[in-house]
């Protein structure tokens, strides 16, 4: 889609065409219109050309986009030329996201029906298995590095935040789209679906007592699921119990620990060493 000429021309925030994009500026008012049970059930925002086109290659269905009016650049080739295209002015577009939007773009997406757990591991051999990361700036960056290090499947608790929120999916640059993702049960009956899928398990924590991460070696058809917890409190003790084995990453001058979207990234380089 190139030309601007089928744009429709939006002037007023409360234009009903563009009532799906409203309400971006408030985190939480937006988490609820998503869940399940909103008045947004159903749909994802995805903002940025590069992230809207990896949705709409990984399946993704397009309902709407909205455009900054002064924007000269053509939309991502993968949109479909049927959907509409909403070209809002500047003060409209800092009403709904809070920034100016030059030559940039976000999309309305139709959710799709969630993985079940054996559906996501089915063909895995590396899973990367969160509890409790509710921030989106983490969980973008934790499934970014898990998909780009190897691993195949990314399973996330009941607390876990949304992996299709527009914060955590543009963080990821849309990867997550491309990494088969599903909910467990709560922890610790979560962890059970993944040990009985065949998964040994390692969780990521900094004690001193945890056997140094530059030890684990493992073979490259070998089933292993890396475990973590929230940035701060980490894993609960009910899932470290029920895990077993701890590593740790060494590291230096007193620092207690690393971010978790840092610790998972080199994590996941270590759990893909020797792949193919």
């Amino acid at each position: 889609m190139t030309s601007t000429a089928g744009w429709i021309p939006v002037t007023d925030v409360a234009d009903a065409r563009i009532e799906e994009f409203v309400g971006l500026r408030d985190h939480e008012l937006r988490r609820r219109r998503e869940a399940p049970g909103g008045d947004m059930a159903g749909i994802f925002i995805a903002e940025g050309d590069l992230v809207v086109e990896r949705a709409i290659r990984a399946g993704y269905r397009v309902r709407a986009v909205l455009v900054d009016a002064r924007r000269t650049d053509p939309l991502p080739a993968a949109l479909d030329a049927a959907v509409p295209v909403y070209a809002a002015g500047e003060d409209v577009v800092l009403k709904i996201t809070g920034m100016a939007m030059h030559r940039g773009l976000i999309a309305a997406l139709d959710r799709r029906e969630e993985r079940s757990v054996a559906e996501a591991l089915a063909g895995a051999t590396r899973a990367v298995v969160l509890e409790n990361v509710s921030n989106p700036t983490n969980l973008g960056v934790i499934a970014r590095s898990a998909i780009g290090l190897g691993a195949d499947a990314l399973l996330l608790d009941p607390s876990c935040c949304d992996p299709l929120y527009r914060r955590a999916s543009r963080v990821a640059m849309g990867e997550v789209f491309a990494l088969p993702w599903a909910r467990t049960k709560r922890f610790p009956e979560g962890i059970d679906q993944v040990t009985d899928a065949g998964f040994s398990l390692i969780a990521l924590t900094p004690e001193r007592a945890a056997e140094p991460i530059d030890d684990v070696v493992l073979a490259p058809d070998e089933k292993v699921a890396l475990v973590l917890g929230a940035e701060g409190p980490g894993l609960t003790e009910e899932t470290m119990a029920r895990v077993g084995r701890r590593v740790r990453i060494p590291i230096h001058h007193g620092v207690d620990s690393l971010n978790v979207g840092a610790a998972a990234a080199i994590a996941c380089y270590v759990l893909g060493r020797g792949r193919p």
